[in-house]
């Protein structure tokens, strides 16, 4: 298994391990212990409210941890900062596994989430570079972006039947140290070096991470206690304010903690608007599924993992090959035909009902996955397009940023959606109200599309 990374080497096996595994391994680790949280409080005598933290926790301080990445890629390098986050996780991972006390596991998932921060938009800065769409993205590297966060769930169930809870967290140990391995023996050239002139915005820090904390904070307690519940709406209220002062701050300073450059540039800024809505239609049912087919059909957790894996898998192939299909059939045509047919796979959630079997279920997740995986690198490419390879880590945290925010708040009010209308007209017409909004906001992307270019444009020379 060998590709082409930032148009430099041929890279081996393990040091693709090294550049992939980092981004795998805290994607999964961001649902990996949902399932291990009752095992977790019965064994550490927690109650299940601060058991949460341990899941929150790691949210949020991932969430904190994305707004230093883009200066401390320009300050020490990419894959500096990529080498010091992935050893920082997997220290981390260790102390998670044998952490004798709930304060112990809650702080050192804190640390997990703020070293793997960087992780997932470093890589991506390395495997896409500059050259948009005419960067082939290795094939492991899409299956691995899009399964991970589907597979998390089945593969804590299985760790912890076999070993206990402590195992989710081991497993990251051999994992990561065959990383750093292949980290170490990367070729130089194969992202931006350090650049030590730049300079901290501890003012645009501090204004970014407490907006951005705060408002996923207070949408993850209004999915649980409601949209007007006095702590929810002050955080999404107070974060939001903060994360509108740093827009209006980051414009006004040289160097600011995450640049909004790409925002400038309308087909950018319209790019990134519609890979949000596409992660927000693809999570949703992530999310949401497992709640019906455990609640109305009463599947077992693990038979709903497994009829997840197959959108995961499809999702990444659909991503590679949407690559290649751009260059042949244009960007704004297979943008728009995927979320047309996104919007016709998500119609098929309307067919489903207390006795459908799962393998349709996971028929309809794989039609949807397939037009997602389609339109995704396309528009990552127009995203991209107008920024130099310096700009890099800026544009994939800002992607990475602004896919929390849209999926975080679009889940939670498509979730409290869903608990309302199942209250009054039932869980089976609630869920096929949902599938109507996923359906119409697929459309509505469609013809958003029509805007992007037809083709991405070459890009920039380097700064």
């Amino acid at each position: 298994m060998t590709a082409a990374v930032h148009d430099g080497p041929r890279l081996g096996g393990l040091m693709q391990l090294g550049l992939l595994a980092g981004p795998l391994l805290t994607m999964v680790d961001s649902s990996i212990v949902n399932v291990a949280a009752p095992d977790i409080a019965r064994e550490l005598g927690a109650g299940l409210p601060t058991t949460q933290w341990v899941v929150s926790g790691y949210l949020l301080a991932l969430a904190a941890g994305l707004t230093t990445t883009s200066y401390l890629a320009r300050r020490f390098g990419t894959m500096r900062v990529y080498g010091v986050a992935l050893a920082a996780f997997v220290v981390a991972s260790a102390i998670c596994s044998a952490a004798p006390g709930i304060g112990l596991l809650i702080a050192a998932r804190a640390l997990q989430g703020l070293s793997g921060a960087p992780l997932v938009p470093l890589a991506m800065s390395v495997l896409l570079g500059r050259q948009g769409a005419a960067r082939r993205i290795p094939l492991a590297a899409g299956l691995l972006f899009f399964l991970a966060p589907a597979i998390g769930p089945s593969v804590g169930g299985l760790l912890i039947a076999a070993g206990g809870w402590r195992w989710i967290f081991l497993v990251n140990l051999p994992i990561g140290v065959l990383a750093l391995l292949g980290v170490r023996r990367l070729p130089a050239g194969v992202a931006p070096d350090a650049d030590g002139h730049a300079r901290p915005d501890p003012f645009g820090l501090a204004l970014l991470s407490a907006g951005l904390v705060g408002t996923l904070y207070g949408a993850s307690r209004a999915t649980v206690d409601g949209w007007t519940q006095p702590v929810a709406l002050g955080a999404l209220c107070g974060g939001g304010a903060l994360l509108v002062g740093y827009t209006f701050w980051a414009w006004r300073v040289q160097e600011p903690a995450v640049d909004l450059t790409l925002l400038r540039h309308g087909r950018s800024a319209l790019a990134l608007g519609l890979g949000v809505t596409s992660s927000v239609v693809a999570f949703a049912a992530v999310f949401l599924l497992p709640v019906f087919t455990q609640s109305v059909q009463h599947h077992t957790a693990f038979a709903t993992g497994l009829a997840l894996l197959p959108q995961g898998l499809i999702t990444g192939v659909g991503a590679a090959v949407g690559q290649r299909l751009a260059g042949r059939y244009g960007v704004r045509m297979l943008v728009c035909a995927g979320f047309v047919l996104l919007g016709i796979a998500s119609a098929g959630l309307l067919l489903i009902t207390s006795s459908t079997p799962l393998w349709v279920t996971a028929l309809i997740l794989s039609g949807r996955a397939a037009a997602i995986g389609f339109g995704i690198t396309p528009l990552l490419s127009v995203m991209l397009q107008p920024l130099t390879d310096a700009q890099m880590a800026d544009g994939n945290t800002l992607f990475n940023i602004a896919q929390r925010l849209g999926g975080s708040i679009g889940v939670g009010v498509l979730g409290s959606l869903l608990a309302a209308r199942a209250t009054r007209v039932g869980p089976i017409a609630g869920f096929h109200e949902v599938g109507l909004v996923l359906t119409g906001l697929a459309l509505a992307a469609a013809l958003l599309a029509l805007r992007l270019p037809s083709r991405a444009l070459p890009a920039p020379a380097a700064a």
